[in-house]
């Protein structure tokens, strides 16, 4: 689809982060059109018969018919096409009792992977300077933990009977992610991480605060510091209902929450926690997949969208439609309203 082109003041790449760490940003981002991202199945290529460092949407399939893989901790899948992506195989277990989790998780060895085919491509031929690099790190510390014993119901047994082994995994997983983090660091200037914890059902979250703040919060941060450091934006995907957990976040010191707007109340949410904590949207109004509003509406619905969550900075907004014009009305509008708003807030902050 063709998109518009702006001429804009600074490049996306800097409004980006201005509006990840609440700086008096120009626009609200746009991903569509400001940011590029890396696959996490992209970034490393298998040496053997292992398919990748992660589990995701697989465009690069033309079945339909649904396969099973093993992924770089040696647990098994099974991508389900119905369901836009994989899911554990049913009966798969890597590790039957957590307090014996060391004999049975094998880290990856990174030296074991082709880490530079992807990367001389993508930077002389794909990578844009003025754009936000947006790269995806797979899957955190609950959810690596829940692939490796055979599903939800043996990891929240396992919190609840066993913490202090479950700790002890995630302390030597966070170990990982920031060796995984700074091997990729060298290769690409990142600008925004991705961490993916799903820590919540629709309903509620899948485990207590006692146990957030006994087993994964010392992990957690110390990983989120780390990449801070590096000068990255640290956005942390957590699925579900995660309201309860919101001062957590920001205890952490997430800076973006990629989180479902379905299950969660993004106006209370930016209310309570918007000058500290960041999240992206649709159009207010919109759920994904429904048609597309007539373009007036559509222009009243993005303007309402910006004036309840740019304030502050902190919110980028995703830009979904079917139709062309309507693709291209929606990342008009949100940048051109965008900019006289933050040209108003910022003149009187």
């Amino acid at each position: 689809m063709v998109l518009p082109k702006f001429d804009y003041p600074i490049t996306p790449v800097e409004n980006f982060k201005r509006s990840s760490f609440h700086q008096k940003p120009m626009w609200v981002p746009n991903p569509t059109l400001d940011c590029q991202s890396i696959s996490p199945n992209d970034m490393i290529l298998p040496t053997d018969a292992v398919k990748g460092q992660c589990v995701c949407m697989d465009f690069s399939n033309p079945h339909t018919a649904d396969y099973t893989f093993t992924d770089w901790f040696l647990t098994d899948w099974t991508y389900v096409h119905s369901a836009g992506g994989p899911m554990l195989t049913p009966g798969f277990s890597l590790c039957d009792d957590v307090l014996e989790w060391e004999k049975h998780v094998k880290f990856p060895k990174f030296d074991d992977w082709d880490w530079e085919t992807f990367h001389k491509n993508y930077m002389k031929n794909e990578y844009d300077e003025t754009k936000a690099l947006s790269v995806d790190i797979g899957l955190g510390c609950t959810e690596r933990f829940v692939s490796i014993m055979g599903g939800y119901t043996e990891a929240m047994l396992a919190f609840a009977t066993e913490p202090d082994a479950c700790k002890d995994f995630f302390e030597a997983f966070i170990d990982h992610e920031i060796e995984q983090f700074d091997r990729m660091m060298k290769l690409y200037p990142i600008t925004r991480l991705t961490y993916h914890d799903d820590w919540s059902n629709e309903r509620d979250t899948f485990f207590s605060p006692a146990m957030l703040e006994y087993m994964l919060m010392a992990p957690t941060k110390r990983f989120i510091d780390h990449v801070k450091a590096a000068g990255c934006v640290f956005e942390f995907h957590c699925c579900g209902n995660m309201m309860r957990f919101a001062p957590y976040f920001q205890e952490l010191g997430v800076n973006l929450l990629q989180i479902q707007r379905r299950a969660v109340d993004f106006i209370k949410l930016k209310k309570e926690y918007g000058t500290v904590l960041g999240f992206g949207s649709g159009v207010e109004g919109i759920d994904m997949g429904a048609p597309t509003p007539p373009k007036e509406e559509l222009v009243t619905m993005i303007r309402k969208t910006v004036d309840l969550f740019a304030p502050t900075g902190g919110f980028y907004a995703f830009s979904f439609a079917r139709e062309p014009e309507m693709l291209w009305t929606m990342a008009d509008e949100f940048y051109a309203y965008s900019r006289e708003f933050y040209d108003k807030e910022n003149a009187t902050a």
